[in-house]
């Protein structure tokens, strides 16, 4: 084979390996508003049926709620009149739905979400400490689930040493904490392969405590790390260090490893797209402040769901 032969071959391998460039991702720069009355949206997760989950996150003395998108329909209706605070969503495999439930009034639990739309905690201390405020959630292939605890608000006394993430086993009933490392976590998610934890640290310097002043902001950073046999992450790595503007939210992570971050800096806050290695591969403003991001289904598999200020949107991928 010639070595003019063999270079073009090569060229063509890294081209077809490496397709996806700045700015191809998303099909348009406009998310498209599908609902826009609530108070405070998070944690939209998708069914396997395609029907769309988020939580309402009042704050004071409601209970909050859990609000369903029907793709079909394009209707938006109540799943849930009392959330108990729920903030991240996720369905498992089987469809069972999780809820994380914070402070300021809310069970301050990992919960599972029954089909009546009750919320029962399942998992509310660690070692005999009760949690923050639990924030998101992702189900790892396995079924353990990886959790994040900060406090951004909430006038609950806070009886925890730090600010974890957590992972529960639902088959032995065990939480451990997984985490240490990070200043204030928040938004999880896991590669497809469980290989790879990825958290968001977002550290505002709030907890919401009566009598406190908000401390210094802290580190603002995107991280990854390596997931062994025994479900421990290790290796740690920030991918993307956003300085002193605010930093990540929630995430959704695709097949190949992307992650779809909801960015909340004040000077360019929008869903950015990122590769394993931190490098931005594209980026659309959003109207609102974004919280969090998940993929649809089936026909719907190349729609993004987004929660942002007051809202749900929507952005097809390419």
């Amino acid at each position: 084979m010639s070595f003019r032969l063999t270079l073009v071959l090569v060229l063509l391998f890294v081209t077809s390996s490496h397709n996806v460039h700045a700015g191809e991702i998303f099909q348009s720069d406009n998310p498209e508003r599908l609902w826009n009355d609530g108070e405070f949206t998070e944690g939209v997760a998708v069914r396997s049926d395609g029907v769309v989950f988020f939580s309402d996150i009042p704050g004071g003395s409601s209970k909050g709620r859990i609000l369903e998108f029907n793709p079909v329909t394009e209707r938006t209706t109540v799943f849930s009149s009392d959330s108990r605070k729920s903030n991240g969503l996720y369905f498992d495999s089987g469809d069972t739905l999780y809820a994380c439930c914070g402070a300021d009034g809310g069970a301050r639990a990992l919960c599972v979400v029954h089909d009546d739309g009750s919320v029962h905690p399942i998992v509310e201390q660690c070692n005999g400490v009760r949690l923050n405020s639990p924030n998101d959630l992702v189900v790892h292939p396995n079924g353990s689930i990886y959790f994040s605890d900060p406090r951004y608000r909430g006038s609950e006394p806070m009886e925890a040493a730090g600010m974890f993430v957590y992972r529960y086993v639902p088959a032995t009933g065990r939480t451990t904490i997984a985490v240490r490392n990070i200043e204030k976590p928040n938004g999880v998610h896991v590669t497809r392969d469980g290989r790879t934890l990825f958290v968001a640290e977002t550290n505002n310097g709030s907890t919401g405590l009566p009598g406190t002043d908000p401390g210094p902001v802290g580190r603002m950073t995107l991280n990854a790390f390596d997931l062994g046999s025994d479900g421990m992450p290790r290796n740690k790595r920030v991918l993307v260090d956003f300085g002193k503007e605010t930093g990540v939210d929630g995430m959704a992570v695709d097949a190949e490893g992307r992650v779809f971050a909801a960015v909340r800096s004040p000077s360019r806050f929008g869903i950015g797209v990122y590769t394993s290695d931190g490098t931005e591969l594209d980026f659309v403003a959003t109207e609102a402040l974004p919280t969090n991001c998940c993929f649809g289904v089936g026909n719907d598999r190349k729609t993004l769901y987004v929660t942002a200020g007051t809202g749900l949107y929507r952005l097809q991928l390419r």
